[in-house]
C-alpha cells in the first residue's frame, strides 16, 4: 500500500532536528528544541513526547569551543523524520541507550519522552506507543554504551528487514 502523496505547498524533506536540553524561553520552560542556524536562534519544542518509528542510531562527531564533542543522533520516522540529538556523555542518550537495549522489536512504533531532572539534566523515558507501557531498565553507569548501540542497531537491521522479507510495508 503506497500512502496518498499530498499535493501542494510542504517543507524540503529534510530531517526536523531536535536537540536536547533543559532550558526556559520568554518563562516558559522546554526539553528540547529546534535551531535555526540562519537566525542563531533557539526554537523550544513545548511536547516532551515524540511517537514513532526509530529506525537509525548513528555516531556524529562535532566540533565544539575547538574540541570533538560526539553526538548520538536518534533518528524516528513519523509524521516527517525526525533526528533527536544528543551528546553521548549526556543522562538523557545513557538512560534512551538503556531503555532501547531491552527492546526486542522495533517494528512496532516507540514513545521517546524527554523527562526534566535536577538542575539542567534531562532524561528520556522510553515507551511502547501501542500500550503506553513505560520499558523498564536498570541503571550501569558502567555499561558498555558502544556494545548497546551496536546490539540496537543489529536489532534495528533485523526489524526493518523482517518487514522486507515478509512482505509486509513498514508505512510512515
Amino acid at each position: 500500500m503506497v500512502a496518498e502523496m499530498k499535493l501542494g505547498l510542504c517543507n524540503p524533506p529534510e530531517p526536523i532536528y531536535l536537540h536536547v536540553k533543559s532550558g526556559e524561553l520568554n518563562g516558559e520552560s522546554y526539553l528540547w528544541y529546534n535551531y535555526d542556524i540562519n537566525n542563531d536562534q533557539t526554537i523550544p519544542v513545548h511536547q516532551t513526547g515524540l511517537t514513532g518509528y526509530i529506525s537509525e542510531l548513528k555516531l556524529k562527531t562535532t566540533e565544539f569551543k575547538g574540541k570533538d564533542n560526539v553526538k548520538l543522533h536518534i533518528v524516528v520516522r513519523a509524521d516527517e523524520v525526525y533526528v533527536v540529538r544528543t551528546g553521548i556523555e549526556t543522562n538523557f542518550a545513557k538512560t534512551f541507550l538503556l531503555a532501547a537495549s531491552c527492546v526486542q522489536d522495533f517494528s512496532k512504533p516507540l514513545i521517546i519522552a524527554a523527562i526534566a531532572g535536577k538542575e539542567n539534566v534531562v532524561f528520556c523515558n522510553l515507551y511502547d506507543a501501542a500500550t503506553k507501557t513505560r520499558i523498564r531498565s536498570e541503571w550501569n553507569k558502567d555499561a558498555d554504551w558502544t556494545a548497546i548501540i551496536d546490539s540496537v542497531q543489529t536489532r534495528l537491521q533485523t526489524s526493518q528487514n523482517s518487514h522486507i522479507v515478509s512482505g509486509e510495508p513498514i508505512l510512515f
